[in-house]
Parts: C-alpha cells; sequence; structure tokens
C-alpha cells in the first residue's frame, strides 16, 4: 500500500515528462502541422454547406466538388488579393512614410512640452519605417501562408474523402463503446456550430467594415475587410490587431480626424457585433473560462503561430470535452469551464 502512495508522485511526475515532450515535438513540427490544422478549420467551415446540398438531393461527389471549386476559388482570390496589396502598399511606402515623419516629430516636440526628454526612445518607438515596416512585414507573412494553398487544397481534398469514409467507422466502433461515440458526436456538435457561427459573424463583420472604409475612401479598403474577417476568427485582440493598420494608414492619407473616424468605425462595428449579434446566435455560449479563452490564444498561438490562435477556441473545446469524458480528468474540465455546467458535473460525481 505504502509503494502504491509513493508511487503517485513519480507517476505524475512521469505525465508531465511526457507533456512536455509531446509540445516540444509539436513545437518542432509545427511547419508540417499547421498546413494540416489550416485544411482542418477549412473542411470544418465548408462540411456543413456540403451537408446542405447533398439534403437537396445533389449526389455527394458532386456537392464535394462544388465545394471543393469553391474553396479555390476563395484561396485564389486570397492569395491575388493579398499579393497585389502587399506589392502596392510596399511601392508606397516611401510616401507613407514620409507623411508619418510629421507626424511623429508633431509627437515628440508634444511629449518634450510634457516632459518626456528621452528622444532616442521616442525616436524608436515613433520610427514611420518601423512601424509601416511592420504592417507590410505582417501583410506578406499572410501572403505567405495562404501561398501554400496547393498542399492546403490537396489536404482538404483527402479529409473530405476521409469524411465519407468515417460514419462507417463509427458505426463498427458504436458496437464497442456507445459512450466514447457520444463524445465523438457532442465534440463534432460544438465545433461545427461554432465555426460556423463564428464564419457567419466573420463575414459581416468583414462586410460591414470593408464597405465602411471603402466608402470613405481609405487605400486597400476590400484588403483590410478581409484582414477584419480573417481576424476576427482570433477571441479578443483579433479585431484590435485588425484596426491597427487602416488606423495608421488613415492617420497617413486623412490626417488625425479620418484616424478618429476609422477607429470610431472598429469600435461601433466590433461592439455592436461582438456584444449583441454573436451571442445572440451562439445561444448558451461556449462553456468556457474567460481566462481560459485569453490563455488557450497565448498558448496556441506561441505553439502553432498565427494558425494556432485562429483555432484555439475549437482546439480547447475539444480538449475540454475530451476531459470531461474521464473520471480522473473531469475535474480539469470543470476548471476550463466558465461555471454554467456545474450541475451536470456534480450528477456525474455525487459527493
Amino acid at each position: 500500500m505504502e509503494n502504491i502512495k509513493n508511487d503517485k508522485p513519480l507517476a505524475g511526475i512521469e505525465s508531465m515528462a511526457y507533456l512536455v515532450i509531446i509540445l516540444a515535438g509539436v513545437k518542432i513540427a509545427a511547419p508540417i502541422i499547421v498546413p494540416f490544422l489550416l485544411s482542418l478549420f477549412v473542411v470544418i467551415i465548408f462540411k456543413p454547406f456540403a451537408a446542405a446540398l447533398m439534403k437537396k438531393g445533389i449526389p455527394g461527389w458532386l456537392a464535394f466538388t462544388i465545394i471543393l471549386l469553391i474553396v479555390l476559388l476563395f484561396d485564389y482570390l486570397l492569395v491575388i488579393i493579398f499579393t497585389v496589396s502587399v506589392q502596392t502598399f510596399t511601392e508606397n511606402l516611401p510616401v507613407y512614410n514620409e507623411k508619418l515623419g510629421t507626424y511623429s516629430d508633431q509627437v515628440i516636440k508634444m511629449a518634450r512640452k510634457l516632459g518626456i526628454t528621452e528622444k532616442q526612445q521616442l525616436n524608436t518607438i515613433l520610427n514611420p519605417e518601423k512601424i509601416m515596416g511592420f504592417v507590410a512585414g505582417t501583410l506578406s507573412d499572410f501572403s505567405d501562408l495562404l501561398s501554400n494553398g496547393i498542399l492546403i487544397f490537396l489536404t482538404v481534398i483527402f479529409i473530405f474523402i476521409e469524411t465519407n469514409i468515417f460514419p462507417q467507422k463509427l458505426k463498427i466502433i458504436s458496437r464497442y463503446n456507445h459512450k466514447e461515440l457520444n463524445y465523438f458526436h457532442e465534440i463534432n456538435h460544438q465545433v461545427n456550430y461554432y465555426m460556423m457561427i463564428k464564419t457567419f459573424v466573420s463575414m459581416g463583420t468583414g462586410v460591414i467594415i470593408g464597405a465602411s472604409l471603402a466608402i470613405i475612401g481609405l487605400d486597400f479598403a476590400i484588403l483590410w475587410g478581409l484582414v477584419a474577417f480573417l481576424l476576427n476568427y482570433i477571441p479578443n485582440i483579433g479585431s484590435l490587431i485588425a484596426a491597427i493598420p487602416p488606423i495608421i494608414l488613415a492617420l497617413v492619407q486623412f490626417g488625425i480626424p479620418g484616424a478618429i473616424g476609422v477607429t470610431m468605425i472598429f469600435l461601433v462595428v466590433n461592439f455592436i457585433i461582438g456584444n449583441y449579434v454573436e451571442p445572440r446566435l451562439m445561444g448558451k455560449g461556449l462553456g468556457l473560462s474567460v481566462l481560459v479563452v485569453f490563455l488557450s490564444l497565448v498558448f496556441w498561438g506561441w505553439l502553432l503561430g498565427p494558425v494556432g490562435m485562429f483555432l484555439s477556441i475549437p482546439i480547447t473545446l475539444v480538449i475540454k470535452i475530451i476531459l470531461q469524458s474521464k473520471p480522473n480528468t473531469r475535474w480539469i474540465a470543470v476548471l476550463l469551464g466558465d461555471g454554467t455546467d456545474l450541475d451536470k458535473f456534480h450528477e456525474q460525481n455525487p459527493s
């Protein structure tokens, strides 16, 4: 009995060691894992549309062909828009830097009047070349990620093919373990529902912001609408990051009033959609703690890069449901939750 008790701490240390090794392996293999996760991301978004087409009597192979063509066209348009916009943006950088430099000088003079005399630090922070270069570099990274379209497209095809065979595999599995099958269906339902709602909300955000910026005449309005659409998948900070480049560009193009106007557009759109539209569509919510949502964003972003930030919520949802299915890890699922399902856990583990 004493040996068993002494072995428990060792078992915990071994589990932690295994976890560290696995995470290190995922970090090293991120260049291989990321395209697969991005492909899975695309399949999860478009799979309900394929199912809807099949319900209308369209053969499965034709429905998947239509969806694949839409995915290919969408990826092609994204690559074209990002590539052309980045090229044009880079060509205009000297003009933007010159205009932004005047505002930088004004801010430095104002800072000196307020008693801030660290000129070197101010020049480093308010360096227009670094600011606009960072924006151009970020857009270029997006373009490079999307340029892996062929690999992602091929992976999407194979995943779609597997989705045809997978239900048959599940039928065989269900003969042996009905409980595990129920948890799989719960994972599938929650992740699909979240991704579907998030996609519609993100599309609405991107269209409204892109149209609003186009009306006021901001350069690259379509690009900023696409960036708002893509970054809206990142919880909490995605909308904030999407607002920074167009606000800086508005400052360069229209001056301070224009920058304030663009800031107001982002604030109003994200406030209405984030506080009224999305919560109403999401219904009862994700069942995840706000702190867990933020920490998962940081963790998966560090582990897998930008794609990890996009998929932080679906991945964490899957982990929570898996932990919930095992009695010895159910307490971790309780910690990850927002407290709305405590009664259910209490029923599963009566005192």
